[in-house]
């Protein structure tokens, strides 16, 4: 192919990058989640939006650059909505994330700015066939998932949930243990994954690589990938397994069933709140008790104080040394027995 094509991070699975395929524009039944599409750049986007790469490099883009994603839907209480569905015959579509999330914004926050705007050139064909990433979804036997978890939930989006993970792999990590981290809904940021990685994590998993831009998707569809980034992670044998519920467990990224399929394996819950009174409005909706509150709520002493007034839970403010001891015997409490000395 003469024309050079940027390819976002959703599609790090593939071997698209490779140039083996060509473009057609199919009819609008034979759309679907996770389809492959090139979409040509419209507009200049803002200095807070650019795509990410496949190897996770962020880039700035220019007005005409085609580029490879994927349809999908996004529901961020915090930044934006959207999905594939909402693509009109105009074929505007936008950059929902970053990361290729393709599909046509109906709900922007006003500090976001502007989104890349993108024409639909085509779908990513080869030999005549569509590509999607279910096409791309490494063959793996299913088995028995076994493994203590540490599950990080927040009260929403941008509420401390990556940067929790980062901590609490770090410390495991001077422990000597294999650990896994795992990001099992919201939607597609390669980032998020590979901070887990940057931060000692053994191996990484995400939703991506079970198929998905993002987990807006009905149960049905959402399960088998779920088993999928299991059946992975139990196939590296870890220790432990850091993972993070995406955006919040009330939100439509199958949060819930992400939790019930993790059942008995989760040991811990740490959730990361944006304010107190979060802690306390999920405590009552999800009907959780976590073992641990973190994030921006306790980023002071009147936070800290506050949650416990509100909720008699504890919280730690990770970004400060002095809360470490605290935090490893909290984990040693309620991981197996042994596992942390």
């Amino acid at each position: 192919m003469n024309e050079r094509y940027l390819y976002t991070s959703v599609t790090r699975i593939s071997d698209l990058g490779q140039g083996n395929f060509e473009l057609g524009r199919l009819r609008r039944e034979e759309w679907d989640d996770a389809d492959y599409i090139a979409g040509r750049v419209m507009s200049t986007p803002s200095d807070l939006y650019q795509l990410e790469l496949a190897n996770g490099r962020l880039m700035d883009v220019m007005e005409g650059a085609r580029v490879i994603g994927a349809f999908g839907r996004r529901t961020a209480t915090l930044e934006a909505v959207g999905d594939w569905r909402q693509i009109g015959e105009d074929g505007l579509m936008h950059a929902l994330t970053g990361a290729g999330l393709f599909g046509r914004a109906t709900s922007v926050a006003p500090w976001l700015g502007p989104l890349i705007s993108l024409s639909y050139e085509g779908h990513v064909l080869r030999g005549g066939r569509k590509l999607g990433m279910g096409d791309f979804v490494r063959p793996i036997a299913q088995a028995e998932f076994h493994v203590p978890v540490i599950l990080l939930i927040g009260t929403s989006m941008s509420a401390g949930k990556t940067t929790t993970g980062r901590v609490i792999i770090h410390e495991l990590k001077r422990a000597d243990l294999k650990v896994a981290g795992a990001k099992f809904t919201g939607a597609g940021r390669y980032r998020d994954i590979l901070s887990f990685q940057d931060a000692g994590a053994d191996v990484i998993v995400d939703f991506v690589d079970a198929g998905l831009p993002s987990t807006a998707v009905p149960e049905a569809r959402f399960g088998p990938a779920m088993e999928h980034m299991l059946a992975r992670i139990a196939e590296s044998r870890p220790d432990v397994v850091i993972a993070e519920a995406g955006a919040s467990p009330l939100e439509p990224y199958n949060g819930e069933a992400a939790v019930a399929a993790l059942g008995d394996n989760v040991c811990c819950t740490v959730l990361c709140a944006s304010d107190p009174y979060a802690v306390l409005g999920v405590q009552t909706a999800f009907g959780v008790r976590p073992d641990l509150v973190t994030g921006p709520t306790a980023n002071t002493e009147a936070g800290i104080a506050l949650v416990s007034r509100l909720t008699g839970l504890e919280s730690l403010n990770l970004s400060k040394a002095a809360s470490l001891p605290r935090l490893l015997q909290i984990l040693k409490e309620r991981l197996p027995a042994g596992l942390l000395g």
